[in-house]
């Protein structure tokens, strides 16, 4: 096991293990630079794995104290992993590209009141290579050869009643789980419920893919159970270190240069949170921004009690996509558009969380017939908004002595708009097929896909990033996560990180070759 001292300045330090850390420290690490991986929470192995929600909740959620204001839970509003592999271990590993018009927003839709819509750094025609290494180095189906998944009843459904109402572009999805035995890892048994985790491995997650290949060269340092508190710069303005928590005790790992790669929410925190005279709002927030238009999609659900028997978990959580909806069309009465999923839930999650309000007859009836239900998740785009943020609270402070995180999101009335129509058209699906009951659920989700708090850019006083991730303040200082995100778009944004995770460490490899870093 690889162990590099703590006085080593030569060393890359990554802060994360999830899609974006996990990545970027394998990447680098292939690349033959030194690698020390830190990440907050423990290391799980597969046969810590079990399908079950209820148990795997426990060992991979982030439970450390949060808050929120305006619409989210105000004790719960994000659901991420707290655990090697990060959010890698609960994502449904659903793997569709932003569109090129959700790239270009500002110029698509136009100014858009009381929004900071703009067009990425990035235009559309620079990632597709990277898109296409991301989907390789996934393994996602319907790319590079790799078969799409088999259909499972719930797609089955779905697909149907989509084109009784006209809608033509449907599969099983791209999706970053085997269809065919690949990497050492088997071909998916259609287990279900795959935001438990993977207990065979067929779902992609750094914790068993990117983490144990950086491994293998010898350079790469991965220390579990390390909850990052800070980090400090030298005289000239450059990170020297990063301060951590492990077992009780603090600890300072020097660095040539730092990556924090944790989920926007612990991203935003630890950049706000490391004050100093130079930068006293926030490390390398001289533009006012570092959380600061934050998004996270609306997710709404429909499910649809069918004349037959479906079995709707019996399939891969969400493999079957209804794309017709993601284009750019203003007749509909909003700017942007959004993608029809199929997705399973447990009895429990149902009547937890979803049926909200639900009692007596009204909760029963349906759950009687849980063997009759199809499911569809909605998810759509959600401008920027300036007023839409994550802070630290002032006084409250959380197990590791840190100020906690709140998060405030309201609905922008575009979301609004596209969120009344997708309800209708969900409906729609399941009436063409005759369906006995259909439940409308709405954001009853903790928010899954985090993005926007540190968004790249050009200019120094509008964003925080450049196009490659690196601090427009500190040289030696990049975000690798979504808060990259300078827009929404209106799917999964685990694909685009990744893509933007390898053009970023082609880039620190070369910078890093140069000493420019």
């Amino acid at each position: 096991m690889t162990r590099f001292a703590l006085d080593d300045s030569s060393v890359f330090v990554v802060i994360g293990s999830g899609a974006a850390g996990g990545t970027l420290g394998n990447e680098l690490a292939q690349r033959g630079h030194k690698v020390v991986c830190l990440e907050a929470g423990p290391r799980l192995q597969m046969s810590d794995i079990v399908n079950d929600e209820a148990e795997m909740f426990g060992k991979l959620t982030w439970l450390d104290r949060r808050m929120a204001t305006g619409k989210p839970d105000p004790n719960f509003p994000v659901w991420n992993c707290k655990t090697v592999g990060g959010t890698t271990m609960h994502w449904t590993a659903a793997c569709p590209r932003l569109e090129p018009h959700e790239m270009r927003a500002l110029t698509t839709y136009g100014a858009m009141a009381d929004t900071t819509l703009v067009d990425w750094p990035v235009t559309p025609e620079e990632l597709d290579p990277w898109y296409q290494k991301a989907e390789l180095r996934l393994g996602v189906t319907g790319t590079n050869g790799i078969p799409f998944l088999p259909p499972g009843n719930n797609f089955k459904v779905l697909e149907a009643g989509a084109r009784k109402c006209g809608y033509t572009d449907i599969d099983t999805h791209n999706m970053a789980i085997n269809s065919v035995d690949r990497d050492d890892r088997p071909a998916c048994h259609q287990l279900g419920f795959c935001t438990s985790g993977c207990a065979i491995g067929a779902k992609w997650s750094t914790l068993y893919t990117e983490i144990p290949k950086a491994e293998e060269t010898g350079r790469f340092d991965l220390r579990p159970e390390c909850m990052v508190t800070g980090i400090a710069l030298n005289d000239a303005g450059r990170v020297e270190s990063v301060t951590y928590l492990h077992n009780g005790k603090s600890v300072t790992q020097k660095a040539r240069a730092v990556a924090v790669a944790g989920n926007v929410v612990e991203t935003t925190r630890l950049l706000l949170n490391t004050k100093s005279a130079r930068f006293p709002n926030g490390l390398a927030n001289s533009s006012g921004l570092i959380g600061r238009n934050y998004m996270r999609h609306f997710t709404i659900q429909v499910m649809g009690v069918m004349p037959g028997k479906v079995h709707f978990h019996r399939q891969t959580h969400l493999a079957g996509a209804v794309r017709d909806e993601r284009g750019h069309k203003p007749e509909r009465g909003f700017a942007g558009g959004f993608l029809i999923s199929t997705v399973p839930f447990t009895p429990e999650i149902l009547a937890k969380n979803m049926l909200i309000g639900g009692w007596g007859h009204e909760l029963t009836d349906v759950l009687a017939k849980y063997d009759q239900l199809a499911g569809m998740l909605l998810t759509g785009e959600d401008p920027p908004q300036l007023s839409n943020a994550i802070t630290l609270h002032p006084t409250e402070r959380d197990g590791y002595g840190l100020p906690v995180p709140v998060v405030h999101y309201e609905d922008h009335p575009n979301t609004i708009a596209m969120k009344n129509y997708a309800w209708k058209a969900g409906r729609r699906i399941y009436e063409a097929l005759g369906a006995e009951q259909i439940v409308e659920m709405g954001d009853y989700i903790p928010a899954t896909h985090n993005m926007g708090t540190a968004r790249m850019g050009t200019d120094p006083k509008a964003s925080v990033c450049n196009p490659y991730g690196q601090t427009h303040d500190v040289p030696n200082l990049f975000v690798s996560d979504g808060s990259l995100f300078p827009t929404s778009g209106g799917c999964n944004p685990t694909l685009t990180i990744v893509a933007l995770v390898l053009r970023q460490a082609e880039h620190i490899d070369q910078s890093l070759r140069a000493g420019r870093l």
